[in-house]
């Protein structure tokens, strides 16, 4: 069996795809631009990808194309009504990266709250050592325990990031289609008015698309802070870099944009080294651990579809 690998660069120099080698021949392209996808496509009967787009065009003459196994949890790069049409089956990868996207986004939300980039960039510049000041206090930092966290969207990764937020005293308020037993569930729009932190996690498809707009900013409390580890267009980018410009907004933090990598055009290019923000390359979902697991769930998919199995298989919903 032939197995291309179209984007390994995205995976980290530091994992290994020999662990699809027991199920046929690997190919490894570090990186497939979209001229590219067609040439490297060619003769492979599994492909496997993290954020090469794959459509009728560039698929068109993939005849022994049989699997296609996507390293993400989100599919929305693969065009699915023609794989259906195809016969090619489509897989993804969830609950690999929980811990991992939890672990950012909360330190995100604490670094936010208490200015810390501020304090060590005080320290390594030598004031410091220079002003013979015991101690700086100065920007104001606050306490999370008793603020207010909300969460728009609570799968896995929401509901990790729920029980760190209410083990650190914040009362805890969730947006999700369905109430969930235990936690306090409210609109979105409360949960805006409502929220001191408010941490994006929901999938990006046609009804979460700009999910927060200028509307649902326009709620928020002047000094709340906004993370999103999701999607970058589950927001109005605009309007959330015009919020913060104009004082409306406390502090941003965020790892995923509507176009990555982030252009000099993106509107938080022109913001990003304000003090109240903390913008991260789409790492979030990487930490070593997960990565080692993503891949591991990726060949698991593999050997489920040469068994007959379905695992993972998002072209069957």
């Amino acid at each position: 069996m032939k197995i291309t690998v179209l984007d390994a660069a995205t995976l980290g120099a530091d994992v290994s795809m020999e662990v699809f080698s027991p199920f046929g021949e690997v190919t490894v392209y570090e990186t497939t631009s979209p001229d590219e996808v067609a040439l490297h496509a060619a003769g492979a009967e599994v492909l496997l990808l993290n954020k090469v787009r794959l459509n009728a065009e560039n698929l068109r003459d993939c005849e022994n194309l049989r699997l296609i196994c996507v390293a993400a949890t989100g599919f929305d790069n693969i065009d699915l009504d023609y794989c259906r049409l195809r016969g090619i089956a489509v897989c993804n990868v969830v609950g690999y990266s929980t811990q991992s996207v939890a672990q950012l986004t909360v330190a995100m939300a604490l670094s936010l709250m208490t200015n810390l980039p501020a304090f060590d960039a005080h320290v390594r510049s030598g004031a410091y050592t220079a002003n013979g000041i015991p101690n700086c206090l100065t920007p104001t930092y606050h306490e999370i325990a008793g603020k207010t966290f909300g969460i728009v969207g609570f799968g896995n990764i929401g509901r990790q990031v729920g029980l760190v937020a209410r083990a650190l005293g914040c009362r805890v308020l969730v947006n999700k289609r369905t109430p969930v037993e235990g936690w306090e569930c409210v609109s979105l729009e409360e949960l805006c008015r409502e929220s001191d932190i408010l941490s994006i996690h929901t999938p990006l498809n046609d009804s979460t698309r700009n999910l927060i707009d200028r509307a649902h900013i326009a709620m928020m409390k002047p000094n709340a802070i906004v993370i999103n580890v999701a999607r970058g267009a589950v927001t109005d980018e605009q309007a959330l870099a015009d919020a913060l410009l104009e004082g409306r907004l406390g502090g941003l933090g965020v790892d995923v944009y509507s176009a990555e990598p982030m252009s000099a055009e993106h509107p938080f290019y022109p913001i990003r080294e304000r003090g109240n923000v903390c913008f991260t390359p789409h790492m979030a979902w990487g930490a070593y651990e997960t990565r080692v697991r993503l891949l591991g769930e990726m060949a698991e998919n593999i050997s489920s579809f040469l068994s007959g199995g379905t695992r993972n298989r998002v072209d069957l919903k």
